[in-house]
């Protein structure tokens, strides 16, 4: 039999999990100042959900009965205010403090372009990173800027920690793209040069798995 708050975490995804920490401060929230909150210091590094998916987690997690909800006011200025339940925040701390953190996922659609570079060129290919620069750009100094906004109250220090992090991330990002716009330059003439068809020649299948031998052979 099961020790009391021995049970297993509810099966939730991580804007569930997302949601649930917003509320664990025990406030009163609509939907409009989870989004707000979330948009200020969680889209630098997981992104910010939109409405329409905090709405539909936030009445997951009210049938779960890991929150609670009333409407305020009334006509067409009332808003659903939600606050997390005790078992909510329970499982919230658990989760915080016992799960084991999974791999970040990093799908970056600039790099996946240069991966695919046979079906651009060079110029191509720098124009689309100086645009990823100027987004890298723009994200570094609102992460800058969030940073001075979280010392107004001693409460967001974690806040201000992860949002420090973003910046250093996006000045990091900044230097690995100029360095992506510089090796573009360097290799350009190693490129291989457009056959017929104006495609570049690609590699048989079998050519791969000798390379791969060879260099599973290198390391043993």
């Amino acid at each position: 039999m099961e020790e009391p708050g021995e049970s297993a975490l509810p099966s939730l995804s991580a804007t569930g999990w997302a949601l649930l920490g917003m509320l664990s401060y025990e406030k009163e929230l609509s939907g409009y100042d989870i989004r707000k909150w979330i948009h200020w210091s969680m889209r630098f590094f997981y992104g910010s959900p939109a409405f329409s998916q905090i709405y539909a987690e936030l009445k997951k997690l009210e049938a779960l009965g890991l929150l609670t909800s009333r409407v305020d006011g009334g006509g067409a200025r009332n808003r659903r205010l939600y606050k997390i339940t005790e078992s909510g925040l329970t499982a919230v701390a658990r989760w915080a403090r016992e799960t084991p953190v999974e791999p970040p996922s990093l799908k970056h659609p600039a790099i996946l372009r240069i991966t695919l570079g046979h079906l651009s060129d060079p110029a191509a290919l720098k124009a689309m990173l100086r645009e990823h620069l100027a987004y890298v750009d723009e994200m570094q100094r609102d992460a800058e800027k969030e940073v001075r906004s979280a010392d107004a109250d001693p409460a967001w220090a974690y806040a201000k920690i992860a949002l420090n992090w973003s910046e250093r991330y996006y000045r990091a990002e900044r230097q690995l793209t100029l360095q992506l716009i510089e090796d573009l330059e360097d290799a350009e003439a190693r490129f291989p040069a457009v056959g017929d068809g104006g495609k570049v020649p690609w590699p048989d299948p079998a050519y791969w798995y000798e390379i791969e031998r060879k260099a599973d052979a290198e390391e043993d």
